[in-house]
């Protein structure tokens, strides 16, 4: 977990290049065949004395029984201790990070001088320039690249939009409390730590192993009674002090607020930043000129309120989320650039490989993966295979990413498919992005709210007869009726489904009138107020509500993955760390070091550095008196990844070295070649090598 050699490609980790131990599974059962084969020497030792056999035949067995207790008294210390010393290794890396991340001020908590307050945190300039290049990059690869809309709404969100979309009823977690002291817990995360804690038994039995994985694998998709009972059943107690819990409940994770000095309108900080685009979306399919398929986009920041923020940037109060709606006809789900992708290799974790047997993800192409139905169809796999390249590029490890699929519960009920973007680091699989087929709902769920029709206008290619529903209120009757209402009521008509409508109808017909609900009331509907029928007409278009597919992206977890995946010490000395970022999204591309403080090496140095920043490229001038090495090993904290020596041969030939960080590799240039080899490896467009073969190869200076 902490040391990666020197020269690996980006985003390596320190284990996956050597064989790997035996997973958990295989233990167990490696230790089952060695328990299952002392208790069969031990019947052996039983049968020989009961059948009265030979002293020196009795004697044998009970040897053989000693020597197999002896191995599997100490494999089980090893595999104790192998556990201990793997959770101790996460531990000790996680500080050596979190230290370095802290000291370089790439982020610290917020309110720091008051105590901190938990779930909030600040980014530094580094911090502040690696989120930059992130969201820059994000925007390249999706929004310039698919030619998305990109938007940018209020995070104060009135209380009537989050009421349609769902949120003030169900955008909750489980909580439970400590019966004495009140403290505040997350039910499944308790629940999590106790079934991996069982889990890393290396005696547990094959069955009640495989009772505690399924268990684990449905966690999300518990209800509050199965919470409970599995609370009960684990015998899970509060953490510090040991007290009884109370039975879970539903926590709104939501901050609510007030809009407007009088109080009288309720709102709530945003928890997503998608519903923005959703009430947009009658204006936005104007601007694309009445066109579908589209995808809007949006940056910013949304707000949760945890129960219990932990583990650093993984889970916040105030965090970046970059989310896409992409709207398309909902039968019509093909993608018309799903060739490009089609045969991108994915570690796909799928809803049938987590119930199985063997509980593990298998590799796939996307394209074999949404012809054989796995994934739910072409946009949405486009958009996956997408995910995985953008993940690649900024210098996530592909060994540690995989796309896990809802399990049917775990969905919600109008969704047609949903995959997470999961990313291993040191306190598991971390869900980074999430990848849904959302159906029509929210589109629909706010068109019934707000009384405003949320679709497009699909044109047939030729007519067609079609059975419609007329609805034609009798305005002269109702405006007898209802006088001032008329209009609420005429509107309420017109706002009915046709099954609503029909049902109206035949009641008014049998009954002689019917219950129909408005705006702060309701009326009721006698014969000759409106008619309501079905009839067949001749038509050239429809209007229908669009389906949404959805990736949204959390910018703060993706980070502290990608930290975790760039991170290690030097073999050589063990204070110089260092962190492999990818040229896009380093926080510096490229620093300047005149080799002395000297008045021609300096104004050199200047003209590089003024050269590079024209051109867009961030570098960092540093003519302090330091040695070249010192000053290369405080950049690597950085995650710098090329430099820029100014030496006494740059004087007289016009040549300065250039330094690749992770190799520590050097090579001449001339200063005019300086800017043309740096951009392009910042933008990907060559690697160290290829950029630098054929030209001299530079001694590295002593670090």
């Amino acid at each position: 977990w902490c040391v990666v050699e020197v020269g690996a490609s980006i985003g390596t980790h320190p284990t996956l290049d050597r064989p790997q131990p035996r997973t958990m599974s295989d233990n167990a059962a490696r230790l089952q065949a060695m328990q299952d084969a002392v208790t069969d020497a031990g019947n052996n030792v039983r049968a020989l004395k009961a059948e009265k056999k030979d002293k020196a035949e009795i004697d044998a067995a009970i040897a053989k029984l000693k020597e197999l207790k002896l191995e599997l008294d100490t494999e089980i210390k090893a595999a104790m201790a192998a556990g201990d010393e793997a959770a101790a290794a996460k531990e000790q890396f996680r500080s050596k990070m979190n230290g370095a991340l802290e000291q370089r001020l790439f982020y610290i908590p917020s309110f720091k001088i008051y105590g901190g307050v938990a779930g909030l945190y600040d980014y530094g300039p580094p911090g502040c320039a690696v989120k930059s290049n992130l969201q820059a990059f994000w925007r390249q690869h999706f929004v310039l690249n698919e030619a998305m809309l990109e938007v940018e709404c209020p995070s104060v969100t009135p209380e009537v939009v989050l009421k349609a979309s769902g949120h003030v009823e169900k955008f909750t977690d489980l909580m439970v409390n400590d019966v004495v002291t009140k403290d505040c817990f997350r039910a499944d995360h308790l629940v999590e730590e106790n079934l991996e804690r069982m889990l890393a038994d290396p005696m547990i039995s094959a069955d009640k192993r495989k009772e505690l994985e399924d268990m684990l694998a449905r966690l999300e998709e518990f209800t509050p009674e199965e919470m409970g009972d599995a609370i009960t059943k684990l015998a899970i107690k509060a953490p510090e002090t040991k007290n009884d819990l109370t039975a879970p409940y539903p926590f709104n994770l939501m901050f609510p607020t007030q809009i407007g000095p009088s109080g009288a309108l309720q709102g709530y900080l945003r928890p997503e930043t998608a519903q923005g685009i959703f009430v947009n979306f009658r204006d936005l399919l104007y601007y694309n000129g009445g066109k579908l398929p589209f995808a809007a986009a949006q940056i910013g920041q949304s707000f949760r309120n945890e129960i219990a923020p932990r583990a650093g940037l993984l889970r916040v109060r105030e965090f970046t989320q970059a989310e896409i709606e992409h709207f398309v006809h909902p039968e019509q789900k093909d993608h018309s650039r799903f060739g490009e992708v089609a045969d991108v290799m994915l570690s796909l974790f799928s809803r049938d490989a987590q119930l199985g047997a063997v509980k593990k993800p298998f590799p796939m192409t996307i394209g074999e993966a949404v012809e054989k139905g796995i994934v739910a169809n072409q946009t949405l796999g486009y958009f996956i295979a997408r995910t995985q390249t953008f993940l690649e590029k900024i210098g996530v490890n592909p060994e540690r990413l995989r796309f896990r699929q809802h399990l049917q519960h775990e969905m919600a009920h109008y969704a047609e498919d949903c995959w997470d973007a999961e990313i291993e680091c040191s306190y598991g699989w971390i869900e980074c992005v999430g990848l849904a087929d959302r159906s029509a709902f929210d589109l629909k769920a706010h068109s019934d709210k707000s009384k405003v029709e949320l679709t497009a206008y699909e044109r047939f290619a030729e007519p067609k007869m079609v059975e419609t529903l007329v609805v034609e209120p009798n305005k002269k009757d109702m405006g007898k009726a209802f006088k001032k209402d008329a209009k609420a009521v005429t509107d309420a008509l017109m706002a009915l489904c046709q099954e609503d409508a029909l049902a109206l109808a035949a009641k008014v017909e049998a009954d002689g009138k019917a219950e129909l609900k408005i705006e702060g009331g309701s009326v009721e509907i006698l014969p000759g107020m409106v008619k309501i029928a079905m009839e067949t007409q001749k038509v050239s278009g429809r209007n229908f509500t669009p389906s949404v597919i959805e990736p949204s992206f959390g910018i703060g977890r993706i980070m502290y993955c990608m930290f975790e995946h760039s991170f290690f010490i030097r073999p050589e000395d063990e204070q110089k760390t260092v962190f492999r970022f990818s040229p896009i999204i380093a926080p510096i591309k490229c620093t300047i070091f005149p080799l002395v403080n000297d008045a021609g090496m300096n104004d050199l140095a200047g003209t590089i550095s003024r050269v590079l920043a024209t051109e867009g490229i961030s570098s960092k001038l540093d003519t302090t008196a330091v040695s070249v090495g010192k000053r290369y090993a405080r950049t690597d904290e950085l995650g710098v990844p090329f430099a820029v020596t100014v030496d006494h041969r740059s004087l007289q030939d016009n040549t300065v070295t250039v330094r690749e960080r992770d190799s520590c590799d050097q090579v001449r240039v001339a200063v005019g070649d300086v800017l043309p080899l740096i951009k392009k490896l910042c933008n990907l467009r060559a690697t160290w090598e290829e950029a630098t073969a054929g030209l001299e190869k530079q001694a590295a200076a002593s670090d």
